[in-house]
């Protein structure tokens, strides 16, 4: 038996929406074979800090729509738009990319730049509601580290390698490497190899640094090489370059591209420095607990960013890993590669100051330096070049971004039209949510348009194979 609604109001559920996503939840997960018991513990651990649950938890959606409904019923009067609150000490500036955004978001990033740390910002076209900063929010501030504005997912990042097979072995050779995926990746919250994988990564000192990191390091290795939930994915496509660029003549490539982040060492990282700041902040009203930061002049600021770091180069690891793997199942070398973080926080000097430079689901866009913006499981993504644009803290969109949540997204389409429109692409789809569809993303043309003075396009790559956590 499930739990019904006065359960939940119980258990602390605001009524409304939230009421009737939570009832959707609970009911899904009963008809799963979910113990009422894990649902109950599940929903409390949720209902304690809701910014706190993880992006990967079975109940994300519902975290998120909390955290927007708390602070949209903290942060002004109940006339006052959302988007458009005043603060005491007001807002430190900030410039958005894109119209079709949010409006919860936007009232994200209007708390965000109130912090008294923060010292400018951004907002990118595919931006959407994340926790505390939203996907596709920059943030720069003077010698703080805010770690939820970081992201959960620490090192969240894209890497495109280019393969000497040619683009013809996507027809030639569709069953290998269909297989090469299959055999070489594992996706899931727990996913991970029993047969363990090497990477000099596991060797670094750094963790050690602290009983909590090293408690971390053999999930991690267990891990290594593999994608969480989600929006993670590893594909096979056609990479087209109209002329000579990457260190490679002008003309059609097989590529392969991977998203994947720091999976369960980062998320614990997050958390536990998360909560670290939320403590040394208590002055904090409840609708910017969220973005509490740490002086990176503290013990705790140092040990979160000593982590940081480390955290950052093991999803770097991962994604080699993942690539050297499938490269050599297929006997395939590389010819070029584009790789970059989406989540992190980077010390760089902007207006003659060194500033912390939060990106969270944002792509550093210095001048010259590449990166890679992908769209949906049916649509183009791009290796793109940046502008190094002042006035966007040098950043960019790290993807599409969502336009209906993983809720909508499933209630909204079948998987009849999602495989027609897979097959009017020339996709096939390995494994993947129906909410991870292509009608749940914005139209990744329409984001690169916003930011044409962001980045320029250096190449173009068509999904063609695609896996991603079912």
């Amino acid at each position: 038996m499930s739990l019904n609604r006065k359960q939940l109001a119980k258990l602390g559920i605001p009524s409304g929406p939230c009421m009737q996503l939570a009832s959707r939840l609970v009911a899904d997960a009963g008809r799963r074979g979910t113990p009422r018991r894990v649902i109950r513990r599940e929903l409390a651990r949720l209902l304690d800090v809701p910014s706190d649950y993880p992006d990967e938890g079975p109940f994300a959606e519902l975290a998120a729509m909390i955290v927007a409904h708390e602070t949209t019923l903290d942060e002004a009067d109940p006339d006052e738009d959302a988007t458009t609150a005043t603060v005491p000490h007001g807002e430190a500036p900030w410039r958005r990319w894109g119209d079709d955004i949010d409006p919860a978001a936007l009232g994200q990033m209007h708390r965000a730049a109130s912090l008294p740390v923060a010292i400018e910002g951004a907002l990118m076209p595919d931006a959407h509601l994340g926790y505390g900063l939203p996907i596709g929010g920059v943030l720069a501030t003077e010698n703080a580290v805010i770690p939820y504005a970081v992201g959960m997912d620490i090192g969240c990042r894209m890497k495109l390698s280019v393969l000497d097979l040619g683009a013809d072995a996507l027809t030639g050779r569709t069953d290998d490497l269909g297989q090469a995926l299959e055999r070489e990746t594992s996706f899931g919250g727990g996913a991970g190899f029993e047969r363990r994988r090497a990477h000099r990564v596991l060797d670094r000192g750094d963790w050690q640094a602290t009983p909590f990191l090293a408690g971390l390091k053999d999930r991690a290795w267990y891990q290594l090489g593999s994608s969480g939930r989600g929006n993670h994915f590893v594909e096979f496509g056609v990479l087209t370059l109209d002329r000579a660029d990457l260190g490679l003549a002008a003309g059609r490539y097989l590529a392969l591209l991977s998203h994947s982040g720091s999976r369960h060492a980062g998320l614990q990282v997050a958390r536990r420095y998360s909560e670290i700041a939320r403590r040394r902040h208590p002055e904090l009203p409840r609708h910017l607990a969220a973005l509490a930061w740490l002086d990176l002049d503290s013990a705790e600021g140092q040990e979160y960013w000593h982590a940081l770091e480390l955290m950052g180069a093991y999803a770097a690891a991962n994604h080699d890993v993942i690539h050297r793997h499938v490269l050599a199942r297929l006997g395939a070398e590389r010819l070029a590669m584009v790789e970059n973080h989406h989540n992190f926080a980077w010390r760089e000097e902007h207006g003659g100051r060194e500033l912390i430079v939060h990106r969270k689901g944002a792509t550093p866009a210095h001048a010259d330096q590449l990166g890679v913006i992908p769209g949906s499981m049916a649509t183009p993504g791009f290796v793109v070049r940046g502008l190094g644009n002042p006035d966007a803290l040098s950043s960019a969109a790290h993807g599409a971004g969502r336009r209906m949540s993983r809720h909508d997204a499933k209630r909204r389409s079948t998987w009849r039209e999602v495989r027609q429109v897979l097959e009017d692409h020339g996709v096939t789809l390995l494994s993947a949510g129906l909410d991870e569809g292509p009608h749940a993303y914005k139209d990744i043309r329409a984001v690169m348009a916003a930011q044409s003075d962001l980045v320029e396009i250096v190449a173009r790559f068509e999904p063609r194979i695609v896996k991603m956590s079912s």
